[in-house]
């Protein structure tokens, strides 16, 4: 079975792009796209439907390359949006206000709604940082690496973190054997 992601994921990219890019900027995306990929992504997307990861990792790819100019992280900021979405709606109940670790203890269940396969688990490392690992995942991405930060951070400012730091500093799409994010945070 091929991995897939959540409609949530790739509505969230879109309403990003039309956001922060303009009203055309998503029809100039789809421009250069597959005529399969133009298909799908120019079709309905259900926020709670499951969907190949490829379709998603070839979205990323064109967003890296017509709209960020080649630098992928604009996908902190696509992340961050998804959180701001997604935590305000949909899945508010995984909000811990002013518990930044109890939020982080429910990482491999909110993994699970994101994705179908691999998992992602939290250790805390002290009161105010800890460490999230996801491994077996079938499939990875640089920008799906960026996307997890900024979603990371704004979920944290959302549960009452400041000065939030993410470092992901072993990473599957750079050859890790899973990928590891490095967190802290102040209250």
């Amino acid at each position: 079975m091929s991995m897939k992601i959540k409609g949530a994921v790739l509505t969230a990219r879109r309403a990003f792009v039309e956001k922060h890019f303009g009203p055309d900027a998503w029809s100039t995306l789809l421009s250069s796209l597959s005529p399969e990929d133009k298909r799908f992504h120019g079709g309905l997307l259900l926020a709670a439907g499951w969907y190949p990861f490829e379709y998603g990792e070839r979205l990323d790819k064109a967003i890296v390359e017509v709209l960020g100019k080649g630098n992928p992280s604009v996908f902190e900021a696509i992340g961050a949006q998804s959180a701001k979405e997604n935590l305000t709606k949909l899945h508010h109940n995984f909000l811990a206000p002013g518990d930044p670790q109890a939020f982080l203890s429910k990482t491999s269940v909110i993994y699970s709604f994101y994705y179908n396969s691999g998992r992602r688990e939290y250790q805390p490392t002290g009161p105010c940082s800890g460490v999230i690992t996801t491994y077996e995942a079938d499939t990875f991405s640089e920008a799906d690496c960026y996307t997890i930060i900024g979603w990371h951070k704004e979920a944290l400012s959302m549960c009452g973190a400041h000065d939030v730091s993410i470092r992901h500093d072993v990473c599957r799409a750079k050859a890790g054997p899973y990928c590891r994010y490095l967190l802290s945070w102040k209250i």
